[in-house]
């Protein structure tokens, strides 16, 4: 109850208003019945602005951090994303992809729409880079379409590390829905997996037009961070 309070009385009409988004291709989101839709993710207003602009309900699998905050404030964060559809998914350990595919399954077996982002993480840069092979598994296991959708101008708006998102336009393009039906029961597959990912990831580049890097955000930014961890440690010379 609260979700549809929030999308259409309280934050949905604010963000409508600040950012003015473009919608395009909406009528490519299946008015009924389970389908994953497969975004790019470049800013913390992503989670907000496309469930803003859909007609259903959308649900979307959200690290356990936003929920796991201490005191207050902790617990009023976890509350605002349980109510606006966000579930918790553990990313750490070797069994967190299949504690997300299983949450994710459920979310598709209720006949509800699935929000993944395949990168895993936000673009640091506002690059699209290579996905994980999750949405393909959820997509063949639960035999759905997968609907690709790019948010256009979201990295601009709200950069990583910015709090307030600054008034930027935005664009947010849904693409024809990706049928795989043509790979049932080859779910256990790692080429077709991987295939199936691929397809998914350059149709919302087609989409979305970023600079596409094949490989994952996560070790870009791990070996970034390294780099800059190094470069503080570096001792200074003296001034002459």
């Amino acid at each position: 109850m609260f979700y549809y309070v929030l999308k259409n009385v309280l934050l949905g009409p604010l963000l409508r208003l600040l950012f003015r988004p473009r919608i395009e291709g909406l009528g490519n989101v299946p008015s009924s019945g389970p389908a994953i839709v497969a975004g790019n993710h470049l800013s913390f207003s992503d989670h907000f602005l496309m469930p803003a602009v859909l007609k259903r309900r959308i649900t979307f699998l959200a690290k356990a951090e936003y929920f796991t905050g201490p005191g207050l404030k902790g617990r009023l964060t976890a509350y605002f994303f349980r109510s606006a559809g966000q579930i918790p998914v553990d990313r750490s350990g070797k069994d967190a992809g299949r504690a997300a595919i299983r949450e994710g399954l459920g979310v598709l077996a209720r006949g509800e729409l699935l929000g993944i982002y395949p990168e895993g993480t936000r673009s640091h840069d506002g690059r699209l880079y290579k996905g994980k092979v999750g949405v393909a598994v959820m997509a063949l296991r639960a035999g759905v379409p997968v609907v690709p959708c790019a948010m256009i101008g979201t990295f601009e708006a709200q950069p990583p590390g910015k709090v307030v998102p600054n008034i930027h336009p935005v664009v947010i393009r849904f693409g024809e829905p990706l049928d795989f039906s043509r790979y049932a029961g080859m779910e256990n597959e790692k080429a077709v997996l991987r295939a199936v990912t691929d397809e998914i990831m350059y149709a919302i580049l087609a989409l979305s037009e970023q600079e596409y890097v094949d490989r994952y955000a996560a070790e870009v930014k791990a070996e970034e961070a390294e780099k800059a961890d190094k470069g503080r440690r570096l001792p200074r010379l003296p001034r002459r």
